[in-house]
């Protein structure tokens, strides 16, 4: 009789971000081996794709309680969710998701395991008690530490609750069957909140290899309009414009190369979105070009359009983030320009891959002038080596192949143990 695993996600497909993607394409993979696969995740709401929600429709179930729709013939089921600017609005939009995605989960048919991604901590700790019910194996998969994130990046400070939160940490951790996390640093920042590491395991993200790969820059499906034909060295960073990102480093490299035959594009939108606009305005930076959103589809093109690419990490949150992107860009066969501070999790992946220029320090000024320094001498044929360096080692090591069978693996050993 086959097995079935439920996987448990805020994001999911037609939705048009990573983690969104990732547990797409796991969720494939386990359809693939024989398993009977169960999704439960919310309305489209990060990044909402309209030629996506054509081919996946949503139908209402019991007046709107919930929505379903078919991907490529797995079941998904969504409970409501949007993105709220009021915040008492946000914190009831996402109560209800989450007593509603319980009880829905409750009525599921027998289940064997249950499959769910961080953020949100809380989903962790639903799925800790719908396992118990359900009489299933649970795994968490640690894609960013909370509560160490929201202190970091949102400024936490009421010690209530992250006494509450740490709390809750605890007890996911050490009531899950599995956990998994990204990477070494991650593995090295909790694997002391465990009262056994034999439940800590590395699975780390992927790249769809059939949706990146290397293109000819001669030959691309993009808007000339927003990517014009120019011999510049063409910066480029595709993705969320959020807190993750120095856009103040930015911002003053911009201005210390503005003489420079160097252009930044910026694609994407996000909080910080208007900062950096009203930066750019107001210190004359018309050097960096900031452009809409792209789909996932054109990515491929736009990576091949840009010379090098670049991520500019927080120093408050660098820790406690991988940008998955990295596996895309090294996919597409383009060189990075990363600054992030030593021994985190993104210099910790690259450094000895050959495929990126790094900064590590830790001053704003010295990062300026060593990375305007890497730019100003920067040999196109090194870029082109950089880059193929980096499309090798995703091939043979990071595609969706590969890591998603290492989940079907790990799931396959806790339904045996």
């Amino acid at each position: 009789m086959s097995k079935k695993i439920l996987i448990h996600s805020h994001t999911f497909s037609p939705d048009g971000v990573s983690t969104a993607y990732i547990y797409s394409d796991i969720a494939l993979k386990f359809k693939e081996e024989g398993y009977i696969v169960s999704v439960l995740t919310s309305t489209p709401h990060y990044n909402v794709i309209k030629n996506k929600l054509k081919e996946q429709p949503l139908k209402k179930k019991w007046l709107g309680l919930y929505y379903e729709s078919d991907f490529q013939g797995i079941k998904v089921k969504h409970v409501y969710q949007k993105k709220y600017k009021n915040t008492t609005l946000r914190l009831i939009g996402f109560l209800y998701w989450h007593i509603v995605s319980f009880f829905i989960a409750l009525f599921e048919k027998k289940i064997d395991v249950i499959l769910s991604p961080s953020p949100p901590l809380t989903l962790g700790f639903l799925n800790i008690l719908i396992g118990k019910i359900k009489k299933a194996k649970v795994i968490y998969n640690v894609q960013e530490i909370y509560p160490d994130l929201l202190i970091k990046q949102k400024g936490l400070r009421s010690k209530s609750i992250i006494t509450f939160l740490q709390k809750m940490e605890q007890i996911v951790y050490n009531s899950s069957d599995a956990v998994t996390t990204i990477d070494q640093v991650f593995y090295n920042t909790i694997i002391d909140r465990f009262k056994d590491s034999s439940k800590l395991h590395i699975i780390p993200n992927f790249v769809d290899t059939d949706i990146y790969y290397p293109l000819d820059p001669l030959s691309l499906n993009i808007n000339k309009l927003f990517f014009p034909e120019t011999s510049s060295l063409k910066l480029m960073y595709a993705g969320n414009i959020g807190y993750a990102q120095d856009w103040q480093l930015l911002i003053e490299l911009a201005e210390e190369l503005k003489n420079e035959q160097i252009e930044f594009f910026i694609v994407g939108e996000g909080v910080m979105s208007r900062f950096l606009k009203n930066e750019t305005d107001k210190r004359g930076l018309y050097k960096i070009h900031i452009l809409p959103y792209q789909q996932r589809e054109l990515m491929s093109s736009l990576l091949a359009y840009s010379d090098i690419q670049f991520i500019f990490m927080s120093p408050e949150t660098e820790r406690d983030g991988f940008p998955s992107k990295v596996y895309t860009i090294m996919a597409c066969a383009r060189p990075l320009l990363v600054c992030s501070g030593y021994d985190t999790p993104i210099v910790n992946f690259l450094s000895d891959k050959d495929c990126a220029y790094i900064i590590t320090e830790k001053d704003i000024k010295k990062k300026v002038e060593n990375t305007a320094s890497v730019l100003r001498n920067i040999s196109r044929d090194d870029l082109i080596v950089k880059g193929k360096r980096g499309y090798d080692h995703i091939i043979n090591n990071y595609t969706k192949h590969i890591i998603a069978n290492k989940y079907v693996n790990l799931v396959d050993k806790l339904l045996d143990s």
